[in-house]
């Protein structure tokens, strides 16, 4: 890692040694023998990080620390003293020291303390940026928060077919927001003044879902005491999200067929058919092209419904859209439950970026609003999240891992063992061997976007006729 460091000590000679060696490691550091000389080329010569010696004639260590902090909280202060001693690091801290070592001094110790405090610093500044970033969005009519390529592709198709009459199926993981893009469709097509009706159709019996969908005449069945309108009259004019739609019964997908094809509904036990109006917007986390396959799921009926097709990303291959979401649930629930939350801690948001999220935008959601609850200062920290999210997840996954290698390594010997280069091609290989050349499958079991997989296929050179090497790792 790279950086700009400042070095204050009075002793000379050791502030160029620690600025030579810093140097020599890719870092741009200078020295400085006094703390004001420091201070006031800190307003001239930025800096990524300051180590300083704490005890200095004119304005001590700590003195010096805290006044950086007062100014310039985002510059972490690492500490240096031949006088270690609880006390000392106790003061450097409450001052607002980010770290404290003691001399004679480790050059390598000195390097990762002021790795890890470049790092703190950009994420509090990226955290930081973010949480302008959501706030410029949340005063703006953006529906949806992303910055993403992949997000912000989305969009663009988002803009392209809004304004289309035709059918748009809308295909991700559960919790990604397929209602959120199909809203967004709606708010920017020319139904935009007109109803918006969305049902899920995995939450309602057959019996019922029927009725709900086309409406039912008096005395259709034993409850059926009045006329009902169906969603379809309901939604007239404007437009119609079935959710889940692989969930539709099987009885009734020919049915919902010939209303796509025809605009006309007839209610449950009616003879009269009714005109409507309605643009359809299917929503469903199911692979309906292997539904389609196991005859369960009428293909005429799905093509009706695929005429254009939005794929929503799932949270883990969004990248920094997650801090994005997240300070976006924080402002939410803060203000919804009257907390005086801002924000997250830089550890926080790192534990968010290395979570998984199998629930997606969903579980993020719930458990910001769990941590805006928790939370005992202004910033969420690790603690108030769950073990789960704060790292127990990839704690287990790397003992696995471990127990892994360890096996390879009796097997083939230190010799044998293969480069990471060369294990990532064969497993990448193996996967698709798997998936019988299946690039989004494969991609979507690798972790990676389509783009990355391809961008590696092509680095390690794999021809899918030619992956039978992977079966060494079988």
């Amino acid at each position: 890692m790279s950086g700009r460091v400042m070095i204050v000590d009075d002793d000379a000679s050791m502030g160029d040694v620690l600025a030579e060696r810093l140097q020599t490691r890719g870092y741009q550091a200078r020295a400085f023998t006094r703390a004001e000389e420091a201070l006031q080329a800190l307003g001239e010569e930025p800096a990524d990080v300051v180590v300083t010696d704490l005890n200095m004639p004119g304005i001590s260590g700590i003195e010096f620390c805290r006044r950086i902090v007062d100014h310039r909280p985002n510059m972490p202060v690492v500490v240096i003293t031949a006088f270690g001693s609880l006390e000392t690091a106790v003061a450097a801290i409450r001052a607002g020291a980010y770290d404290f070592l003691t001399k004679p001094l480790d050059i390598e110790a000195l390097t990762i303390a002021v790795d890890r405090a470049i790092e703190r610093r950009k994420l509090r500044e990226e955290v930081k940026r973010l949480r302008k970033e959501v706030q410029a969005h949340r005063e703006s009519p953006v529906e949806m928060i992303g910055e993403s390529p992949v997000m912000r592709e989305l969009f663009q198709m988002i803009d392209r077919v809004a304004s289309t009459p035709s059918s748009v199926f809308i295909t991700g993981e559960s919790g990604t927001g397929k209602e959120l893009v199909a809203r967004a469709l709606h708010r920017r097509s020319k139904r935009s003044e007109e109803p918006f009706v969305a049902i899920n159709c995995a939450a309602l019996p057959d019996s019922l879902l029927e009725s709900e969908l086309f409406g039912h005449v008096q005395g259709a069945f034993t409850d059926a005491r009045r006329d009902k309108d169906g969603l379809f009259v309901q939604a007239d004019g404007g437009t119609l999200l079935l959710d889940e739609v692989g969930d539709l019964p099987k009885a009734l997908q020919p049915k919902l067929l010939r209303v796509l094809e025809e605009r006309k509904i007839r209610p449950v036990g009616g003879d009269q058919l009714i005109d409507v109006d309605v643009r359809i917007i299917a929503a469903t986390h199911r692979d309906l092209e292997e539904q389609v396959q196991a005859g369960e799921f009428r293909e005429d009926l799905y093509f009706r419904l695929n005429v254009i097709e939005l794929s929503l990303p799932p949270l883990r291959e969004r990248g920094n859209d997650i801090l994005r979401l997240a300070q976006h649930f924080v402002d939410h629930f803060a203000e919804r439950s009257d907390r005086g939350v801002e924000g997250l801690s830089a550890e926080a948001g790192r534990a968010l970026m290395e979570y998984e999220w199998p629930g997606n935008v969903r579980e993020l959601r719930n458990y910001i609003e769990r941590a805006v609850v928790l939370a005992l200062h202004e910033q969420i920290t690790p603690e108030d999240l769950p073990p789960k999210v704060r790292g127990a997840a990839q704690r287990d996954s790397r003992q696995g891992i471990d127990v892994e290698m360890m096996s390879w390594t009796a097997r083939l010997g230190a010799e044998g063992m293969p480069s990471m280069e060369g294990l990532e091609a064969r497993y990448i290989a193996f996967v698709l061997e798997q998936t019988e050349g299946n690039k989004s499958k494969a991609a979507k079991i690798l972790g990676f976007d389509r783009t990355t997989l391809y961008r590696k296929i092509d680095r390690y050179e794999i021809a899918l006729e030619e992956i039978s090497a992977a079966k060494e790792i079988q």
